[in-house]
């Protein structure tokens, strides 16, 4: 397996360790697997909930904590590996934490929920290399025109992120579920025969990534025989000594059951996939009461959302199941024990 090319920098295996929020893959998790030959990537959703007054000032906590947490994983990884940050369009301080983490010199962002069309304006000029997150050939191609046209700007990589993935996706309901779905494999080979073409024209290597449902070294050799360069994979990182989750959320994933996975309708307008617990089946009848707004997303409309996202990721990563969302990646239900990231990574590469 051939790694993953970064700027200066090559990681030892093709293998990106999706980004997790709210503080599932925080520094220690992303430090470790950066450590051990792939590339982590912190999730910047409401990276400083842990901070004295993230309730107060969550958009400032949120900037301060990107630095600390950067620190850390750098620490843990070492200054030659190659280490990123997951930023979602739909955060309504978007620019700011793309340019604090452009600030820290992070080598990566990884960027999706949503469309990054301005990204390249806050990194030009910087060594931090950007990554759109795509469902499509056709998302892909508005992507990749448009930073071309607007800011001479050819994407450094593409994540293709497919229906069976975790969290928020982007795919309608149709998309998900029944005779509509979509595949990961097809989109997948459509999209590297565009990029190589993209490739060719602009005389720049543009490592595509396929994500969504990958869970065993067989999957990872499945998607580099059909052309990809690499792999993101989340779920499978979650049941890690290394993980920045409780122990409760971990065994939440390790206790799931096939029929346990649901998709289901985010407070943020955007179809999800989540552990079908209490909590989503008593939101689904009576809203909650939101005593506090976090001003997280864009999208979000206090007055008819029915819980308040970001109390709920912050319940559940602290351990606090019961009063919680979990999202989680389709194939959860197989995970079956916590093992470290260096044995994850030998399993998946040798």
């Amino acid at each position: 397996m051939e790694g993953i090319t970064i700027g200066n920098k090559k990681s030892k295996y093709p293998i990106i360790q999706g980004g997790m929020g709210v503080g599932v893959s925080m520094h220690n998790l992303a430090g470790n697997v950066s450590k051990e030959g792939g590339i982590g990537i912190i999730s910047t959703a409401d990276i400083g909930y842990q901070e004295e007054d993230f309730d107060r000032n969550p958009q400032e906590a949120n900037l301060r904590a990107i630095g600390k947490e950067i620190k850390k994983a750098r620490e843990i990884a070492g200054e030659d590996k190659i280490l990123g940050v997951n930023i979602m369009v739909a955060l309504r301080n978007y620019a700011e934490i793309v340019k604090e983490c452009v600030k820290q010199k992070i080598d990566l962002i990884v960027s999706g929920a949503g469309i990054p069309k301005e990204l390249p304006e806050y990194v030009i000029g910087s060594n931090t290399k950007i990554a759109p997150i795509v469902s499509s050939l056709r998302c892909c191609q508005l992507i990749v025109k448009h930073w071309i046209k607007k800011y001479q700007y050819v994407p450094d990589m593409i994540v293709i992120e497919g229906p069976e993935a975790g969290g928020h996706l982007g795919f309608k309901r149709e998309e998900l579920e029944g005779d509509q779905q979509q595949n990961l494999e097809e989109i997948t080979k459509e999209v590297v025969a565009y990029i190589r073409e993209v490739e060719k024209e602009y005389q720049k290597k543009i490592p595509v990534i396929a994500a969504g449902g990958i869970w065993d070294k067989s999957d990872i050799q499945k998607f580099l025989a059909l052309g990809a360069d690499g792999v993101q994979m989340a779920t499978r990182f979650v049941t890690t000594y290394e993980c920045d989750a409780s122990d409760e959320f971990k065994n939440a994933y390790i206790q799931s059951k096939k029929e346990d996975i649901k998709i289901i309708n985010s407070p943020v307008g955007m179809p999800g996939r989540a552990i079908y617990n209490k909590f989503i089946q008593q939101t689904e009848k009576v809203k909650c009461k939101i005593e506090h707004c976090y001003g997280c997303i864009k999208t979000c409309n206090v007055a008819d959302t029915p819980y308040c996202i970001t109390k709920a990721l912050v319940n559940s990563v602290k351990g606090n199941i019961e009063e919680g969302l979990v999202f989680c990646g389709s194939n959860v239900y197989r995970a079956d024990k916590i093992v470290s990231v260096h044995d994850l990574m030998q399993e998946l590469t040798c």
